[in-house]
């Protein structure tokens, strides 16, 4: 992990999204106090989030969690990538965080990134997020 006080650039998926709003004292929520980190998501995580979110409150506050959020355009049909084993839904995500230009993309969405937890696809690191804080916090305190 950077050190330095350049953004370490960090792609949320929508689960992670979606769990960081689910509960008010969600613990993922900590990933918005992290020094230096620049969130990042696509639409398309952010749209999927919300369609999931079962309560208006839920929704609020996946809203507010957005707004320090940067979102890329990407494309939702990107080509595959040789060696990686993906369903076409989650494409679009790793495209996202490629063209994002992201160090890490977090996601808890073990069946079908599991294979991929602490391997580099194209520059992206792919982490649990309890991984990628734990490893962050050991880094930064």
């Amino acid at each position: 992990m950077k050190t330095s006080k350049t953004p370490c650039r960090v792609f949320l998926d929508a689960n992670v999204l979606f769990s960081a709003a689910y509960r008010e004292d969600a613990g993922l929520a900590r990933l918005w106090k992290l020094r230096p980190v620049q969130l990042v998501t696509s639409e398309y995580a952010a749209q999927e989030s919300r369609n999931n979110l079962p309560d208006l409150a839920q929704q609020l506050r996946l809203e507010q969690l957005l707004q320090s959020v940067e979102r890329v355009n990407a494309a939702l049909h990107p080509a595959p990538m040789a060696g990686v084993s993906l369903p076409e839904k989650d494409w679009p995500i790793l495209h996202a965080a490629i063209v994002a230009q992201a160090q890490y993309l977090l996601t808890g969405d073990a069946r079908h990134f599991g294979a991929y937890f602490g391997k580099t696809l194209s520059g992206v690191r792919v982490e649990r997020p309890a991984e990628f804080l734990r490893q962050f916090l050991a880094r930064h305190t």
